[in-house]
């Protein structure tokens, strides 16, 4: 699977859920989230705890200018807690990153409204590539969004919440 997405730092979720409610996203839900990250060898590697329920997800990114594209691949996972416990003693924890999601979508376009544990809140927006499609379909879209949540190309982050969280030591 593939998506195009943007990451960002916001001053106020409460203004962004506002203006993307404005431009037609719709509320799905509200999550609590555990990423742990593992020590792999290529890409990244992270089990998603949340609501008792588990996925290991393996992904790796390729810049295009200011947007990232990210392969991606989702298992489910039966036993979180000792699929966590199993990872860490054989490939080493690298970060664990703990966040409230508010998650919106319009169209193809999922936006993450984050409260990360330790870092501050920011704004995730990932349009999800149909096999075949060309990301750069998704690029007016994620533009648009941008513009009206007062996002400029300059204020992306080119680092995912794992490089972010991987300088503060791991926590369970």
């Amino acid at each position: 699977m593939r998506n195009l997405e943007a990451k960002f730092r916001l001053a106020s979720l409460a203004d962004a859920r506002r203006r993307a409610l404005a431009i037609g996203y719709t509320y799905r839900d509200t999550l609590r989230q555990r990423d742990t990250f593992f020590r792999v060898a290529r890409g990244k590697l992270k089990l998603r705890e949340e609501g008792g329920k588990g996925s290991l997800i393996h992904y790796g990114r390729i810049a295009t200018s200011s947007l990232q594209l990210s392969n991606y691949e989702i298992v489910p996972v039966a036993d979180p807690e000792n699929t966590r416990a199993i990872l860490a003693a054989a490939l080493g924890v690298v970060a664990v990153v703990r966040k409230e999601r508010v998650l919106l979508t319009r169209a193809n376009v999922r936006l993450h409204l984050d409260r990360v544990e330790g870092l501050g809140e920011f704004g995730e927006l990932e349009a999800v590539v149909a096999e075949g499609d060309d990301p750069e379909d998704s690029r007016a879209s994620i533009d648009e969004t941008l513009t009206a949540l007062g996002i400029s190309a300059d204020e992306l982050i080119d680092v995912s919440y794992f490089e972010l969280a991987a300088h503060a030591s791991p926590r369970e």
